[in-house]
């Protein structure tokens, strides 16, 4: 039901200040509500009620498809940006479910971040109005928006569990290879256009190749990936990263992930397999389940592969995954990189008479040279030049230590700046929401004792109000404690350059020294108009942000 207002005087002559942003929001929950409740006719509604008062609407925003517990909405960030920018002055919704159903940074806005920026904030059919002094309900109605979601939410997954166990698919997008049943939309058939390409990867699998050499024969036979399929049948309008690189070719270029997935997956062996990630209510998917915690029930469609075969590749696929020999970790990890694609170099032993160590590009090994070269580098080349470079490093730290210490200060105030200023901002925000969190306990304990609000809902926003305090006050610990670091960095120099002097006679490189000193080797590649590779590394020193360059010509 509508709550309409008795303005007085003053409403009428200040209407012409407001610059009105109507804000629609709907997701699927809210598709029970009916047509009422369809992003047209709350626009229609908040619009007409607008002209009615005389406010101009600067701009209209809606986001359709969004659940309230999602407040990283596309709509209402760029409003919040419009309102950060003094364009906007009055936001008003159907009601307050449609801000959000989440109650503590639905409260945030109303509470804080609206009234900072001078907005006016509207809940028409909630009767809530920041000008007037009639929002003592909003914060129960927060609380019962959010319980709404979770209620919601309890029903929609046990719905998808009974499914599950009954063996039903519940996948938005029907697996490559297969298409929905137009007569039962939780049973699958094949696809006779895509299920080719299925047994193609499984044929090559089943002959020993892995994902990385699947995918380059995919390329080189220009079959396009699952993305592309789905983008030309209208089910989904969208590209993956090779395809926004190379409009023409990038659709040929499938991702690791995408075949691994595709040849670990039960439902080609005819089995559904549902209930595969972990969701926790407003967090949503917290990580993925082991495949012995899925629930599969065998026998529902016509399968892509045979049972006997698809457990070969499962089997070969798990033989692959091993470790280095001995088990041991590569020295180097972590520390690593390809200084052209950013991706981490990768250590193996090639398969030559005399086997050496070696890296290599991750990218180069997974798409080859097309996407990025080998920037192939022996281990043992690289443990010699890390080696050598700490040693004059420390050298040149005990002939004139005062001059080493001086330029490490200048670059590293340099380096800080940027990181220090971003520090300090997150920092502030922070501080400034638990300031707003400690004026909310103390007017949740003055309504309490005004008897305004019960005991039990005083203590059930407590609850959730102080978990809130507990993280940020982590937070802010956390980022000064970093600050604090940032802000240090500089004295330090001098303690660095006392620390490089012990390694002046190091004679072998340990895991523990190496990520003491060590900040990131990035490794460069040149190929010359002969042919003749040419490698280069940077050695970036912990506390020391100039690169020291070796060339290594291979």
């Amino acid at each position: 039901m509508r709550n309409e207002y008795a303005y007085t005087g003053m409403d009428e002559l200040l209407a012409g200040s407001f610059r009105a942003a109507v804000y629609c929001r709907l997701s699927k929950d809210d598709d029970l509500d009916g047509e009422s409740a369809s992003i047209s006719n709350q626009r229609d509604m908040l619009e007409g009620y607008c002209e009615k008062q005389g406010w101009e609407v600067a701009a209209v925003y809606q986001d359709d498809g969004y659940t309230g517990l999602n407040m990283e909405r596309p709509d209402l960030k760029r409003m919040l940006k419009a309102i950060e920018r003094g364009q906007i002055n009055l936001v008003i919704t159907k009601d307050l479910s449609r801000l959000g159903r989440n109650y503590l940074q639905t409260g945030t806005l109303i509470e804080d971040f609206f009234p900072r920026h001078g907005v006016r904030y509207i809940a028409m059919n909630d009767g809530i109005d920041t000008m007037r002094e009639n929002n003592d309900i909003a914060p129960f109605k927060n609380i019962l928006n959010e319980m709404y979601s979770k209620d919601i939410s309890k029903k929609v997954h046990s719905s998808y569990l009974l499914k599950a166990q009954k063996g039903a698919f519940t996948g938005c997008l029907a697996p490559f290879g297969y298409r929905k049943d137009p007569e039962d939309r939780n049973h699958l058939l094949v696809d006779k256009e895509t299920a080719p390409i299925v047994r193609r990867l499984f044929a090559w699998a089943l002959e020993g190749h892995g994902p990385n050499y699947i995918r380059r024969r995919l390329e080189e036979e220009k079959i396009p990936c699952p993305t592309w399929w789905n983008r030309e049948r209208g089910l989904r309008n969208v590209r993956t990263k090779w395809e926004k690189k190379d409009p023409e070719n990038g659709r040929y270029i499938w991702d690791f992930s995408v075949i691994k997935d595709i040849l670990m997956n039960p439902v080609y062996a005819g089995d559904i397999a549902s209930q595969k990630k972990e969701y926790r209510f407003k967090i949503g998917t917290i990580r993925e389940k082991k495949p012995q915690d899925w629930i599969v029930v065998e026998g529902r469609h016509e399968p892509l592969i045979d049972r006997k075969s698809f457990a070969i590749v499962q089997s070969k696929l798990k033989s692959r995954q091993r470790p280095r020999q001995g088990g041991e970790v590569s020295l180097f990890a972590g520390l690593i990189k390809c200084g052209e694609c950013g991706k981490s170099l990768t250590i193996r032993t090639t398969n030559e008479k005399h086997p050496k160590q070696i890296y290599s590009c991750k990218t180069y090994n997974a798409y080859g040279k097309h996407h990025c070269t080998q920037h192939r580098i022996e281990y043992d080349t690289l443990y010699r030049l890390v080696l050598n470079k700490i040693r004059a490093c420390a050298r040149a730290a005990l002939v004139d230590g005062e001059a080493v210490a001086g330029k490490l200060s200048d670059t590293c105030q340099a380096e800080q700046k940027g990181q220090r200023e971003a520090l300090e901002r997150a920092l502030s925000k922070d501080r400034e929401r638990l300031d707003v969190l400690e004026k909310m306990v103390l007017r949740l304990y003055e309504d309490m004792v005004a008897g305004r609000i019960s005991e039990t809902n005083f203590a059930l926003l407590m609850e959730k109000t102080q978990k809130e305090q507990a993280e940020l006050k982590a937070k802010v610990e956390d980022g000064q404690r970093k600050l604090d670091d940032e802000n240090r960095l500089s004295v330090d120099a001098r303690q660095w350059v006392e620390l490089i002097q012990e390694y002046a006679d190091i004679t072998e490189l340990d895991a523990a020294t190496l990520n003491r000193l060590v900040k990131e080797i990035v490794v460069h590649e040149h190929i010359d108009s002969e042919k003749t590779r040419h490698i280069s590394i940077e050695i970036h020193f912990n506390l020391k942000p100039i690169p020291e360059v070796e060339q290594v010509t291979a």
